[in-house]
């Protein structure tokens, strides 16, 4: 991995990662051309979502902050017996839902590996119909009428209906923001809100994510880049804070469509580029 490849996949994770056409999918696409596969791409992958992740918490660092100061204090409600269900402000209950919404991940994160070997084996048939999964799901969601939910307001059967989304877009192909922000839409939340719930949604499943596969690096951490994967973390962090800019600018002037066509192009191109693969292999 050299450290221009690692700035190419830091843009690619930037964009995507926001962006409602699946980061893990370009990501894919991305090792396909440039040849590189196994643990390097998933180390890679790794730093580049941490990346993301500072620019969620850059970009939504005010909401953030209150989310963390309302977690102490639902701690503090719950040992000293004062924390009553019905009578959770918004902020509180934010946190609950996205609580509930990460259960269903538990179920599909058994099959994990199985899931980012889709991509590591370079199949691109799969990857491709994943696209088109997320095309279908993105039109879907732009027919859905227009909530009027806070994510604040999000109910328990809807947290859960984002979170089985959130655990069907571990298929490498699938966005993860555009699953999550479309099952908001269609569970009655504002564009806004679903966007905010998405992002801040991603945040537990993105650290949990970086521990499970720190633990596993042991020595085989000690022959990579490390200038590179450093340079592929500040490129996907700078260019996901723009990436998050640009969300909330299409999502202000009711622009969501342009991905499902986007998704629904690199589906069929995708598919193609596998079958090609088949059929000269």
């Amino acid at each position: 991995m050299t450290v221009f490849e690692a700035i190419i996949q830091g843009i690619v994770q930037g964009l995507t990662e926001f962006l409602p056409v699946s980061s893990s999918g370009h990501l894919a696409l991305a090792s396909y051309f440039f040849g590189t596969s196994g643990e390097e791409t998933v180390i890679l992958m790794l730093v580049l979502h941490l990346g993301t992740l500072v620019a969620v918490f850059a970009a939504f660092r005010e909401k953030i902050k209150a989310l963390i100061i309302e977690a102490f204090a639902m701690v503090k409600a719950l040992f000293t017996g004062q924390f009553k269900w019905k009578e959770m402000n918004l902020e509180r209950r934010m946190l609950m839902m996205v609580i509930i919404s990460i259960l269903p991940l538990f179920g599909f994160y058994i099959f994990k590996d199985f899931f980012i070997g889709l991509a590591s084996g370079g199949n691109m048939i799969i990857v491709g119909v994943a696209f088109l999964y997320t095309s279908a799901l993105l039109f879907l969601s732009t027919k859905a009428k227009e909530g009027n939910r806070l994510a604040g307001e999000t109910t328990v059967k809807a947290a859960l209906f984002i979170g089985v989304f959130q655990g069907i877009a571990l298929i490498p192909g699938i966005s993860r923001s555009g699953s999550t922000i479309s099952a908001g839409l269609l569970s009655g939340l504002k564009r806004k809100e679903a966007v905010e719930y998405s992002f801040i949604l991603g945040i537990p499943v993105i650290l949990a994510g970086a521990v499970v596969e720190l633990k596993g690096l042991g020595e085989s951490a000690a022959d990579l880049n490390i200038v590179a994967l450093l340079i592929g973390f500040i490129t996907a962090a700078v260019v996901g804070y723009l990436s998050i800019k640009l969300v909330k600018y299409l999502v202000a002037t009711d622009r969501f469509r342009i991905f499902a066509y986007y998704t629904l192009a690199l589906g069929v191109l995708t598919i193609c580029l596998g079958v090609y693969d088949k059929v000269n292999s």
